[in-house]
């Protein structure tokens, strides 16, 4: 098979073996891909957890038909429509533990459509619900909510019951956008007035929740707008991982502060991450509720293309790749 791997020259597209599943184990055709920041960062080099290095077949995001199954696999069968978040996706196959694999709900939604969803299901479904410990009537703000993960964040959180939501994107057109996709207040979290914003909009009281996908420089402004008991859960570094950090504040205002990454997760985490939102969001995903803005479709064969464009950030939601 084809698949897209780090060698010492840099990503490059290879033949590489197409393995049978084992325990547990699902081998799954892909029909397409969906870009993530992580893809970007591996191609040119980097460690995501474990993974990482020369030989790493790169990608994090699938769909496709199931082509084969392992022992010990029950809730799938050849031939079963499937979408999935794990390891070695950018490959003509995939071959994945049961755990990582979600049925594509709707019988109309396409392989494009489809691979837009399962990163962004349990990264933000986890940080809202679980994690963010969100219930029916609070503010929630999204940091970077023009990504796909946070463009489903906002609507994940008014699923759940959200009163008010917030999304902030430093791009005046994306930020524009935001209302279409569940954000009550778009702010520019690039303007220093931005926690001043949120205050008034809260009637001074702050959010109860802030998924914040940025860090960096925002680590101290989120604690100022987030309320007294409120939770901030952190779930991407896209404005740097240091920042000076005011620990007076942080007590002050005895904010819990959670930080979730899916490279220290187990099977069983993960099995139970899909489940949670399977029972909280599947009714919302089948009915249309929920949805992502596909940007630019590639084929296979050009994903140097379609990672270059990820690279200049110019994009609305997901970048695909149709094999």
């Amino acid at each position: 098979m084809r698949a897209y791997i780090l060698t010492d020259q840099g990503p490059a597209m290879r033949d590489a073996a197409k393995v049978a599943p084992k325990q547990g184990q699902v081998l799954v055709k892909v029909m397409a891909n969906g870009l993530n920041r992580v893809d970007l960062a591996m191609s040119t080099g980097a460690l995501h957890g474990a993974r990482g290095g020369i030989g790493t077949v790169l990608g994090s995001e699938w769909s496709g038909v199931v082509e084969a199954i392992g022992p010990g696999v029950t809730d799938y069968a050849e031939g079963d429509r499937v979408m999935g978040a794990s390891a070695s996706a950018f490959a003509e196959y995939v071959c994945v533990h049961a755990a990582h694999v979600l049925p594509i709900p709707d019988a109309s939604m396409s392989f494009e459509e489809a691979t837009c969803f399962p990163v962004a299901l349990r990264t933000m479904h986890d940080a809202i619900v679980t994690e963010g410990r969100l219930t029916e009537g609070q503010a929630v703000l999204i940091q970077g909510a023009s990504s796909g993960v946070g463009l489903l964040g906002l609507q994940i959180a008014k699923v759940m019951g959200a009163k008010q939501v917030i999304g902030s994107s430093t791009d005046p057109g994306r930020r524009a956008k935001l209302a279409e996709y569940g954000a009550d207040l778009a702010i520019d979290s690039g303007d220093v007035a931005w926690v001043d914003q949120v205050l008034e909009y809260t009637k001074g009281q702050g959010v109860d929740l802030i998924v914040d996908q940025v860090s960096g420089n925002l680590v101290n402004p989120n604690m100022r707008a987030t309320k007294i008991l409120g939770r901030i859960v952190n779930v991407g570094r896209l404005g740097g991982t240091r920042s000076e950090f005011n620990a007076d504040l942080h007590a002050l205002r005895r904010i819990t502060y959670v930080g979730v990454t899916f490279r220290t997760r187990t099977l069983d985490e993960i099995a139970l991450i899909n489940r949670r939102s399977r029972e909280d969001l599947w009714g919302a995903l089948c009915a249309g509720k929920l949805k992502l803005p596909v940007d630019s479709t590639f084929a296979f064969a050009e994903v140097e293309a379609a990672l270059g464009k990820m690279a200049r950030n110019q994009h609305f939601g997901k970048i695909v790749l149709r094999h």
